[in-house]
This record gives structure tokens, C-alpha cells and sequence, in this order.
């Protein structure tokens, strides 16, 4: 059978679930957990093992969106998935898949699902046909209303540890140096050490969070100057991305759609701050470090100086890290990044 999990990157327990499903799949499923750690790929390469059988062509029609059996529900413009959406995925859901034993929705941005759209779906998820299937992913369960959660077979993402990115890099043919430094910078996030594994940028990447300790300033000025290079910094590591976006357009020519646009405006904002929060966790690694140092403990930046390392107390490292924690949930709160990092790089300086 066409199930080939072969290319994805860590999450073995989940892999091995999904393959026991493929017997006797759930009607509707909810896939949770972190940001670019390969959920959509994922639920995408699930929905392809459940239609496809051992049709390879089918397998190929359904990752590249394009199998009349797999309906993509995506949010209408920046906002939300509407319950206009919602009424419509309702009437299809009734009608005899074309193809395939079974008609799957997928909601690969699920957690955008307004409350109306929510309740709209819910008898439709509490009885579906026997050839209907849904596949919501979202980070948390908290991103949906509780109704339909509770009506969903939910599937755990976690970050994957670095040593299995690494090997799953090298095994896709990224060289052992590049799958190293893209796996360290991903924190534990697949889909973005996938995105970054061809990347030159990445070791200079974390090299600038991993300095900034040593160039924080006193004068308001420098926080900011520092904001400004941190993110700019991201901008080459986005490349990759943003050429094949410019290729997906292309390929379209003036037929590309608006909500085409719109997708990939919410994608690279997503690959944006992904690694806005990676350079942040990247910073704090460098305040444990601090203190496991001065304990004797194992460090984890192993190439940071060690007379870096020992510029502050454990008790200011500490806070340094907690200062970094707030900076996180400033973005998770859609603060300006720039914003967040000044306001960071300015307190850390006046703690220093």
C-alpha cells in the first residue's frame, strides 16, 4: 500500500498510530501540537494513505492538492474560516466521493475556524456518512471550541528531539554540517529544519542570538539597532520559501487566485515567526548555559566562549531566561516584533 511515511522527520509513535488507523480510520481526526513540526504534511500523507490504496498517481494527486476526493478548506482572506465555508464543507459532505471510497475535508489551518463555523460543522461531525472523513489541524485543542474537539480522534505533536532531525536531514541527503546547524536553529521543529537544511545562512543565524548577551547596550538606540539586525538576519533564511512561492505564482500566471496570495501571506508569516521565536530560544540557551556552567554542568552551545559564559551571575541568568520567556508570549500576542525585541534587548541591558 501507498502509505509512505518514509520522508518525514521524527514523530515515530505518531507514524506508527497513523499506519494501525489505516485499518480502521475514526471518522474525524485532530491533529495538535507546535508550529512547523510537519502536522499538515502529515495529516496530508494520512488522507493520501486512506484514498489511495495502492494507486501511486492517486498518492501523488492528493500531496499536490489536486485529487477531486480531498477538499482543502482553507481560511477565506486573513481571517477566518468562515460559516459560510463551514455550511458549504456540509453540503459536500453528503454527496458520493467521485474517485475514492471515501471524501476527506481537510482543514490544515483548522484553528481558524471561527465559533459559528465551529457549531455549523458539529452534526455533521457527530454523523457523517460512512465515505465522509475530516482532518483538523490546529496547535491546540483550546484553538477550537470544546464541541469540536471532543467529537475528534486527536493525534499529539511534539517537538522532535535534535538528534533525530539531524539523521532525518542526512538521511534525506542534506550534508551532516548543514543538517546539524539546521536542526539546532528548528528547536526541535522539522518542517522549519526541512525549510532552513539547504540555507547557508543558518550557522550565522544562531551565531547573532547566540552574541547578543555580549553586545547589549545601554543607549535606547542599541536595543533597537539590535531589533532591527535580528530580523534582518531572518530575511535570507527565508529565501527558499519565497522562491517557491514566486514559482507556485508563476506557474499561474494572471489565473492565480487571491486566496492563493492570501495562503501564502499566512505561510511565510508562520516561517517568519517561527524563527523569531527559534532566535529567542536560541538567546535563552545561552542564559542556561550561563548557569549550568557555573554549576558544572554540561553546556548545551558548546562553542560559546567560556569567559562568556561566566559574565553574569546564575541569578541574573535566570532572569535573563524569563525575560526571554515574555518576549516570547509578547509575539504569540502579535506584538511588532521589532517592538518585542527592543523592549527585550533593552531590559536585558538594564539587568546586565
Amino acid at each position: 500500500m501507498v502509505t509512505s511515511f518514509d520522508e518525514i522527520v521524527g514523530h515515530r509513535g505518531v507514524v506508527e498510530f497513523l499506519h494501525r488507523e489505516i485499518g480502521r480510520p475514526a471518522q474525524s481526526y485532530l491533529f495538535v501540537g507546535p508550529s512547523n513540526v510537519g502536522k499538515s504534511t502529515i495529516a496530508r500523507k494520512f488522507a493520501a494513505a486512506l484514498m489511495c490504496g495502492d494507486d501511486a498517481g492517486c498518492f501523488d494527486r492528493v500531496m499536490t492538492g489536486k485529487h477531486p476526493d480531498l477538499v482543502l478548506v482553507e481560511p477565506e482572506g486573513r481571517a477566518s474560516i468562515t460559516v459560510d465555508q463551514a455550511r458549504r464543507v456540509v453540503s459536500q459532505a453528503t454527496r458520493t466521493p467521485l474517485e475514492s471510497d471515501r471524501k476527506v475535508f481537510l482543514f490544515e489551518e483548522g484553528g481558524m475556524m471561527n465559533d459559528e463555523a465551529a457549531n455549523a460543522l458539529l452534526k455533521t461531525l457527530e454523523e457523517p456518512t460512512s465515505a465522509t472523513m475530516f482532518i483538523i489541524v490546529a496547535e491546540t485543542e483550546d484553538d477550537l471550541p470544546s464541541t469540536v474537539a471532543s467529537r475528534c480522534r486527536t493525534v499529539v505533536f511534539g517537538r522532535v528531539s535534535e538528534i533525530e532531525v539531524t539523521e532525518g536531514l542526512v538521511g534525506l541527503g542534506i550534508a551532516q554540517e548543514q543538517a546539524i546547524e539546521a536542526a539546532r536553529i528548528a528547536g526541535g521543529r522539522p518542517g522549519l529544519a526541512l525549510a532552513l537544511a539547504t540555507e547557508p545562512q543558518v550557522a550565522v543565524y544562531r551565531r547573532l542570538w547566540l552574541s547578543i548577551p555580549m553586545r547589549l547596550g545601554e543607549h535606547p538606540g542599541d536595543a533597537f539597532r539590535l531589533a532591527d539586525e535580528t530580523m534582518e538576519s531572518a530575511e535570507p533564511l527565508l529565501a527558499a520559501l519565497k522562491l517557491r512561492q514566486q514559482e507556485e505564482k508563476d506557474a499561474l500566471g494572471d489565473d492565480a487566485p487571491k486566496s492563493l496570495r492570501d495562503r501564502q501571506t499566512r505561510e511565510l508569516k508562520r516561517a517568519t515567526d517561527a524563527l523569531y521565536v527559534t532566535g529567542l530560544e536560541i538567546l535563552a540557551s545561552f542564559y542556561r548555559d550561563v548557569a549550568a556552567a557555573q554549576f558544572g554542568v554540561p553546556v548545551r552551545n558548546t562553542d560559546v566562549p567560556i569567559a562568556a559564559l561566566s559574565s553574569i551571575t546564575p541569578r541574573q541568568a535566570v532572569a535573563g531566561v524569563e525575560r526571554v520567556l515574555v518576549a516570547i508570549e509578547a509575539l504569540a500576542a502579535n506584538q511588532r516584533p521589532q517592538l518585542a525585541f527592543a523592549n527585550l534587548f533593552a531590559d536585558l541591558a538594564s539587568h546586565a
